[in-house]
């Protein structure tokens, strides 16, 4: 009884493990292993190595595997335990590090450009004349009435009606205070201005030195970013000197950009011009911008304001200047002059947008054009003044 039992468990187990369509005595002739063949495969372990077994050997072992048993390389494990695909040192998808902008490259990283302060972009004239006139309406106790008077020279009519001028700016100051501290009446500085260097430089001249809020020196200073210094002067200048035997003179019409007038002035300095005949429609040499551009040198240059060209030019024909005015169409340029006619010399320089007036042209004694490309139809107003000025210098030095 005992033995059909267990004969009959033996058939179940067996029958639940073949593959559907193989009989029981192949099933069992197949995957099965005798007991005299697992003694040996124990034996040649604890001897040390493994029996070297054939080819059929092999592939019989491996097929005695079941598939829900066999595992990669040969390890067995159940089907809870089966590796994943992922190697198990990687992190998983949520712990995956995010890339960030400072792992890329270094040659690939843009440099950092931190922005400069701008110091030049001057502010809406709107804007200033609204300041003068808050401040002019506000009581004495609000506005002090030294500051209005400061807030003033901000505006056009109110230099031309105080008869001062601003110099903004750590250069400009210092240009001031050196060559023309007779002119300045007061240095002020904001609370948090740091150069000592300047405000000893200052002191060491007898200039009166005053220091106000960072809140007032914004008010009166007529650019966005103000560097937190300013000086009050005379308006001043010297008249260009037209008896010398060899000089250069510059005259410029209705000039109305502050920068281009500036570098006029810096030009003329810098190749020792004998002065500038500033004419009507001309913007004012005091404008803070000119200022600005010229770096305060301006007042080192002799020049006149509002001037009536036609007769600033019959004068100085009678004092021996030759009048050199620019045109597209002229057929020379300043070279082809005969270096007689050089020793002095008056350049007719003109609007930035329509050029110099075609009636003072006339007036020239001479027309001359800058060699250039065909591609490009003119210069700036200053480009074309320091070529000029830097072709005379090399033409005079010959004579």
């Amino acid at each position: 009884m005992n033995d059909n039992k267990s004969q009959s468990k033996r058939t179940v187990r067996t029958t639940l493990n073949r593959k559907f369509g193989v009989s029981e005595k192949a099933f069992e002739r197949k995957y099965s292993k005798t007991e005299s063949s697992l003694s040996k495969d124990r034996t040649e372990q604890k001897e040390g190595g493994f029996a070297p077994r054939s080819f059929g050997n092999r592939k019989q072992e491996s097929e005695g595997r079941s598939f829900d048993k066999r595992g990669r390389f040969g390890d067995k494990r159940s089907f809870g335990e089966r590796r994943s695909f992922r190697n198990d040192n990687r992190r998983s998808f949520d712990k995956r590090r995010v890339w960030k902008e400072e792992d890329a490259p270094i040659y690939r990283r843009r440099p950092e450009e931190k922005p400069k302060p701008d110091f030049e972009t001057q502010k809406d004239e709107r804007i200033l004349e609204e300041n003068v006139i808050q401040a002019t309406t506000a009581s004495d106790e609000v506005v002090p009435p030294w500051f209005k008077k400061i807030l003033a020279l901000t505006t056009e009519k109110g230099r031309e009606r105080e008869g001062n001028f601003l110099g903004e700016g750590i250069h400009v100051v210092q240009e001031l205070v050196t060559h023309h501290a007779d002119q300045v009446l007061a240095v002020y500085y904001a609370e948090s201005f740091q150069n000592t260097e300047l405000l000893d430089l200052v002191r060491a001249s007898g200039i009166r030195l005053h220091d106000i809020s960072d809140e007032l020196m914004e008010k009166a200073s007529t650019t966005v970013t103000s560097q937190g210094i300013f000086a009050v002067c005379r308006q001043a200048s010297r008249r260009p000197n037209y008896e010398t035997s060899r000089s250069v003179i510059t005259i410029v019409d209705a000039v109305q950009d502050p920068g281009n007038l500036g570098t006029l002035f810096r030009t003329s300095l810098g190749f020792s011009s004998g002065g500038m005949i500033l004419g009507k429609g001309t913007v004012s040499a005091f404008n803070p911008k000119v200022v600005r551009g010229s770096s305060g040198t301006f007042l080192r240059v002799p020049f006149e304001s509002d001037a009536d060209l036609i007769e600033r030019i019959n004068f100085l024909r009678q004092k021996g200047y030759l009048i050199v005015a620019t045109d597209l169409h002229a057929r020379q340029s300043l070279r082809d002059l005969p270096p007689r006619k050089l020793k002095k010399i008056a350049f007719l320089v003109g609007n930035e947008g329509a050029g110099t007036n075609s009636y003072l042209i006339e007036l020239a004694d001479e027309t001359v054009k800058i060699p250039m490309s065909s591609e490009l139809e003119s210069l700036n107003v200053a480009v074309a003044h320091g070529i000029l000025s830097y072709e005379i210098a090399l033409l005079q030095k010959d004579i």
